[in-house]
């Protein structure tokens, strides 16, 4: 006898409700609510993400496709879609960020001490953002050109485990830099980031604060090199030097840098990297850097796999929902591509999920073995049902 939920009730188990509704009564998130509770516009959200839906439509329509086991993700009924409009122009998306941030710190416990790709004692972070084009006409309170509108997913990934552990969401027109210098992280965080977050007063804040930074040199930096270290006749090292950026009559103070140059034989060209630490390997602070490219394909994932590209609703306040729901959705699939045994990539994951979110089976065996027979249902035999005419 099948004596489990849905395979998305079970997921929507890892929200505990007494934290949501706590959430909820903080963010004031159900003022006029008229029936519709921010649980059930939650599920209607996390529906969208899961199931791949286009549109308001898409979404209602197939919660009401399913209407008989929705008493198990505890929602009544589907919504109209006005309702679900409504409640995502109106409602503060800030409850979704805090719903992340309570998932986000569950899955870190879950996941710690685990073995990682590439490890440090110190902890090591990854700053980028990511830009998505909307239409200005459509979305003008985001518009970044004359006929062009934007908005910027800025994001810190934590490579233990390759979570992301800090977002925002602006629009196009906000600077990297700008939401870099708002950042402060612990003594001994080892952060990598790209030529986009050059700021001299950033970086000595960072060295101030005990934190090691690595990006790449712009061409149009000046720097006085004051120290020329040796380097292997053999390897991919052509340069490691000792470099000051002298005071200014703006910036009342000189930083003493590292320039690390190698030679990519993948591009075929010389690469060099600019950082605060003086004692690592310069190898080492070559493969920090290389570490980056993890923030390109969680973006990567984030919008092949989720919705984030096209949106449901044409408010701030609903886009915001919409990707702060995609985040939670990711960390989902993280924890899930965690404890799956049979060595599913994201993508597929996405792909059987997608398909199995109705279906009643155990979650977890599922992940173990995802290719076997569903459980028989209690009463139905081989070859009982037949089509009538």
């Amino acid at each position: 006898m099948n004596r489990v939920c849905s395979i998305f009730a079970q997921l929507l188990q890892l929200f505990p409700r007494i934290e949501f509704q706590q959430a909820v009564k903080k963010h004031n998130a159900e003022r006029h609510a008229r029936g519709f509770t921010g649980w059930g516009q939650f599920v209607a959200m996390m529906f969208c993400q899961l199931a791949h839906a286009n549109s308001l439509r898409e979404i209602v329509q197939g919660l009401a496709a399913s209407e008989g086991k929705l008493k198990h993700l505890g929602v009544d009924q589907a919504p109209p879609r006005s309702t679900l409009a409504y409640a995502n122009q109106h409602r503060p998306w800030q409850l979704y960020q805090t719903v992340f941030e309570g998932l986000l710190g569950r899955v870190q416990c879950q996941l710690q001490g685990t073995q990682r790709q590439f490890r440090f004692k110190n902890r090591l972070l990854s700053t980028d953002s990511t830009s998505i084009d909307l239409c200005a006409e459509v979305f003008d309170w985001a518009q970044y050109k004359r006929t062009k509108g934007a908005v910027k997913i800025h994001l810190v990934l934590d490579h233990a485990g390759y979570l992301p552990c800090f977002a925002h969401i602006t629009t196009g027109k906000v600077h990297d830099v700008v939401m870099g210098r708002k950042l402060r992280f612990a003594p001994g965080t080892i952060l990598a980031m790209d030529k986009g977050y050059v700021d001299y007063f950033w970086w000595k804040e960072m060295d101030d604060d005990g934190v090691t930074f690595v990006t790449r040199l712009k061409e149009d930096l000046k720097y006085v090199v004051i120290e020329e270290r040796p380097v292997p006749e053999q390897g991919k090292v052509r340069g490691d030097h000792l470099i000051e950026i002298p005071a200014t009559a703006e910036r009342p103070f000189r930083l003493v840098l590292r320039v690390v140059t190698i030679w990519d034989a993948d591009k075929e060209q010389e690469m060099a990297f600019v950082t605060n630490h003086l004692e690592f390997a310069a190898s080492t602070i070559a493969a920090i850097y290389k570490q980056r490219w993890q923030i390109e394909l969680f973006f990567k994932a984030l919008k092949q796999l989720l919705r984030v590209k096209t949106f449901v609703g044409t408010s701030s306040n609903a886009l915001h929902i919409q990707v702060w729901t995609a985040l939670i959705a990711v960390l989902l699939l993280k924890y899930m591509q965690f404890r799956a045994s049979a060595g599913l990539s994201l993508s597929n994951l996405v792909a059987l999920l997608r398909q199995q979110l109705f279906v009643y089976r155990d979650l977890w065996l599922w992940l173990a073995d995802p290719f076997q027979a569903p459980p028989a249902l209690e009463g139905i035999h081989d070859g009982q049902l037949a089509l009538a005419f």
